[in-house]
This record gives structure tokens, C-alpha cells and sequence, in this order.
């Protein structure tokens, strides 16, 4: 079981990090546009690398079987030990797939929504299959059985690909993905936070803290 970070914010990632909890980073495309609009990509990627450790997921945003593969060739160069290439699925994504995976390249295969693709991504080498849980619960479904159903046909092949649920929403949907047995649930900032809060665990310190500084007295 694994913690990867759902941020392109290389500061926060920087700060999160240092609890020693997380071992990997996911960016997309609408993330990166919505936290820095401006920036260079490459420049952003290797600022979120230096900060952190563990695989780094670049989404391709290309649309041509070549041009996917020019561009995962300039991803990879980033950084070819960490740098972990996203591969958008599609039938074009698994050829691309097919062909990074002959060539050794990480990758990470995104915005699969069911347990079939899932497979199908497995089958051609994936090193991540991520299903995208809120995306899934939107369109009215349990995401609950995919995520199962998913571990179980890896599990049952031996196929060595590892399950991302993202997409997450609520801390709950964290505890429910680990529950059905995602190897790394890829987690927002604000929830990794929550998932550390709890009110009754702020009572008792505050309380034991209390009755420290109040020893011995009447």
C-alpha cells in the first residue's frame, strides 16, 4: 500500500512530504492549469521532483499516436528513473502504451472508469491502472465493485500492475478505495489534511496537555 499526492504545487507537495506518509506524485493537465496557468511545464515537473520522491506522473496531452510519443520522449528525459508517463485510454493510448512499455518507460494509465479497460491497460504492460472514483459515482454507479473486481482479475493473473483510484472527493472515498483493495489511493492536498483531523483526538490532548500543566495544583 502506497500514498502518492494528487498536486502540481511544489511547495505544499514539499510540506506533505515531510510527514513521511506519501510516495509518489500525480499530476494532470487540469490540475497544473488551475495551480499554475503560466508556468513551464518542465520547469514545474522538475521543481515538484526535487521536492519529493517516488514516481511522478505526467499526463500526455497530444492526441496522435506520434505526437504522443514525441512528447512522453521529453517527459521521460526529465527524469527517466521517476518520471512516470500518463497515458490517456483510448485504442491509440494502448498502442502507445504498448510501444513506452517495450522501451522500459513507467507508465501510467488515467481516466479509466471501468473494470475491462482496466484489464485491457494491464494486459499491455501498464505499471499503474487509475481509476477515476468521483468520475464513476457521477455517472451514477458503486465504484466500490470496480476497484474490487479489478484487484481480484490482477490478483488472479499475476499481472503486476497497480491500481490508482483518484478522482477522490471525500475522505471517505479514500477509506472505501483501500478497503476494496487499490494499491495507492492518489489523494488532493485538503483531504490528505482531513484525513489527519479528528475532533475526539483533539479533546484528549487537549485535555491530557491540560492536566500536565495543571499538575500539583489545588
Amino acid at each position: 500500500m502506497a500514498i502518492f499526492i494528487d498536486s502540481s504545487d511544489p511547495k505544499e507537495i514539499k510540506d506533505l512530504f515531510a510527514w513521511g506518509v506519501l510516495s509518489g506524485v500525480t499530476t494532470n493537465p487540469l490540475i497544473i492549469a488551475k495551480e499554475a496557468p503560466d508556468a513551464d511545464l518542465g520547469e514545474r515537473i522538475r521543481e515538484v521532483i526535487s521536492v519529493s520522491w517516488g514516481d511522478v506522473s505526467v499526463e500526455l496531452t497530444t492526441e496522435t499516436e506520434k505526437e504522443m510519443l514525441e512528447e512522453a520522449a521529453t517527459y521521460h528525459a526529465w527524469d527517466p528513473k521517476r518520471i512516470c508517463i500518463k497515458v490517456p485510454f483510448s485504442e491509440i493510448g494502448l498502442r502507445v502504451l504498448h510501444q513506452l512499455t517495450k522501451k522500459g518507460v513507467k507508465t501510467n494509465v488515467t481516466c479509466l472508469m471501468a473494470m475491462n479497460q482496466a484489464y485491457l491497460a494491464a494486459l499491455a504492460g501498464a505499471t499503474y491502472v487509475s481509476i477515476f472514483s468521483g468520475r464513476v459515482r457521477d455517472m451514477g454507479y458503486d465504484v466500490r465493485p470496480v476497484i474490487t473486481n479489478t484487484r481480484n482479475i490482477l490478483d488472479r493473473e499475476n499481472l503486476p500492475s497497480k491500481i490508482i483510484v483518484g478522482s477522490m472527493r471525500h475522505m471517505m472515498d479514500v477509506n472505501e478505495a483501500l478497503e476494496c483493495g487499490a494499491h495507492v489511493p492518489t489523494i488532493t492536498p485538503p483531504i490528505l489534511r482531513k484525513m489527519v483531523w479528528h475532533p475526539r483526538t483533539i479533546e484528549t490532548i487537549n485535555e491530557f496537555n491540560t492536566a500536565w500543566r495543571n499538575r500539583g495544583k489545588r
